[in-house]
């Protein structure tokens, strides 16, 4: 997760190529329901960074410009309403006749399958990427600012361009404070550990 960027700006093919990957994104039921909005304008992106600043999103004033810096800004959101037009199709009816009970929310769940997609696609077009939540009244300033439909909801900001060193980030990163858990206690084989059959 990269929280500083050189200032060159990335070619719009190069944009193109990472944006392009979402369409192959899973989504149950193959409701498509990931939506992107692309901002790579200068005045976009301040735009971005005022409306995280104005919710109360702000790094110290000794870090490195991190939303300033990104030459490309991504919100990547979902419209919940397209799993639900899907669900309600014949072939995706339950036994009565109706839309699922949904277990969880997949269109969060498949907007996260999209967000990793442009994080892979980014580094392998050379770039750096980082990630960020998007505080709900920094999503309402973004929906004015930009024009997003009321049904369709900003679930996170991904930044990228040509990664820059961010030792004042890198010093106060989560990354930095809480250690890496250790493999077996991320992944399980067979059986979770203390149970039985």
């Amino acid at each position: 997760m990269v929280r500083h960027y050189r200032s060159e700006p990335v070619a719009p093919e190069v944009v193109e190529r990472i944006v392009s990957t979402v369409r192959r994104a899973p989504s149950a039921g193959y409701s498509q329901g990931q939506r992107l909005l692309v901002v790579t304008e200068h005045s976009g992106r301040a735009e971005v960074a005022r409306a995280f600043e104005a919710s109360g999103w702000t790094a110290p004033s000794d870090l490195e410009p991190w939303l300033e810096s990104a030459p490309v800004h991504v919100l990547v959101c979902t419209r919940e309403d397209d799993y639900h037009e899907r669900y309600r199709l014949p072939d995706k009816l339950d036994e009565e006749g109706r839309e699922i009970d949904w277990p969880m929310p997949y269109w969060f769940v498949d907007a996260g399958a999209a967000l990793m997609l442009l994080l892979l696609a980014a580094i392998d077009e050379g770039l750096a990427a980082g990630v960020s939540g998007v505080p709900r009244d920094a999503a309402s300033e973004l929906r004015r600012s930009f024009g997003i439909p009321g049904d369709v909801t900003v679930v996170a900001l991904v930044t990228m361009g040509v990664g820059a060193p961010d030792p004042g980030w890198s010093a106060v990163a989560s990354r930095r404070s809480q250690p890496r858990r250790a493999p077996e206690q991320v992944v399980r084989r067979e059986r979770w550990a203390g149970t039985s059959p």
